[in-house]
């Protein structure tokens, strides 16, 4: 197969997972201990204020490239409320995108005493975003197109809502969020994009220890598309281990597609799903943490070799003395 072919298969595929990414797109930042970067309901749910600042660069040494930069903090307000805020920068190629959310979350605890954990959250953000689509280096020198104008930048500001559910029971976990609730067309690509912006995330986890000091994490993330009615999954595994200076971890996560794309193989017609596979190591100290994960791309048709990058830094604020006895830890 010549390059165009793989370029364009590879579009169609990676298009599954593109189609109305408006606002911050689901990646595998979440499992680094950000659950609030997609989980509204997470906001102040664990007993530590948290500050996280993640940097994507997918690509290396292809102009252009799809890049995500993201700030948030999170934390408790009271005995029942939680606080958010999100600040974030995507840009790919001549598109990209800047935007805030500010995040309330009301959370209902039915525990018998402090170190049990039995909590059910409730949480909404709402967020304005800028959408930028840069035309000053469409036209060649001397070249015309009555529908490019070739000397602007154009802009587009919209307003949309996510709305979601935890419930975090002792080592369980599980969360429910819509994103992009309401119905908002971007005038930017008014010709080209549905109103239905919403994606349904689900996801599930359950953490068990072998050891007072070794405790394993498996979970699942769901999300589909309402317009296009794409879906993905991930299949997740972390492991953690104390130590004296603080927590080191790591894990894997495995994303596939569950819609493909056909291609012509050869003299015959193959079929190939988006598929990534994603390392992750992190390490805690004191209250500081620091993560890096790489995410490949599996499959026959493929844009390069290059992977995609990913870093998160973070501290933790205002912690409570009294932890749950639980391995949460999302919570702890």
């Amino acid at each position: 197969m010549n390059f165009k072919k793989r370029y364009l298969v590879l579009l169609l595929l990676l298009s599954q997972l593109s189609f109305s990414q408006e606002g911050i797109a689901v990646y595998s930042d979440y499992l680094t201990d950000n659950y609030y970067l997609i989980h509204p309901s997470m906001a102040g749910a664990a007993n530590c204020a948290k500050i996280r600042g993640t940097a994507r660069q997918q690509w290396f040494g292809t102009d252009d490239a799809p890049a995500l930069q993201t700030l948030s903090f999170n934390g408790r307000l009271g005995e029942r409320s939680g606080v958010g805020v999100i600040l974030f920068n995507d840009r790919n190629g001549y598109h990209s995108q800047k935007g805030a959310k500010i995040t309330y979350a009301h959370h209902i605890m039915f525990s018998r005493d402090m170190v049990d954990l039995n909590q059910l959250s409730f949480g909404m953000s709402a967020g304005l975003v800028q959408s930028q689509l840069d035309e000053t280096e469409f036209l060649a020198s001397g070249q015309y197109d009555p529908n490019v104008d070739g000397t602007i930048v154009q802009k587009d500001s919209y307003f949309n809502v996510d709305v979601g559910a935890s419930y975090n029971y002792l080592d369980f976990y599980a969360h429910v969020t819509v994103k992009n609730v309401l119905a908002n067309k971007r005038e930017l690509y008014s010709d080209i994009e549905s109103d239905n912006l919403r994606k349904f995330l689900v996801s599930a986890g359950y953490v068990f220890g072998t050891s007072e000091t070794l405790t394993f994490e498996p979970s699942v993330l769901f999300q589909a598309v309402s317009e296009t009615e794409e879906k993905s999954i991930d299949l997740n595994m972390k492991v953690y281990k104390e130590l004296n200076f603080g927590k080191l971890w790591g894990g894997v996560s495995y994303r596939r597609s569950l819609d493909g794309a056909q291609f012509v193989d050869g003299n015959g017609i193959s079929d190939q799903k988006l598929q990534y596979i994603t390392p992750i190591i992190g390490v805690n100290y004191k209250n500081f943490m620091f993560a890096y994960t790489y995410s490949a791309l599996l499959g026959n048709v493929k844009f390069d070799n290059g992977g995609f990058h990913q870093i998160t830094i973070g501290i933790d604020l205002f912690c409570q003395q009294d932890k749950y006895d639980c391995h949460c830890p999302a919570i702890n």
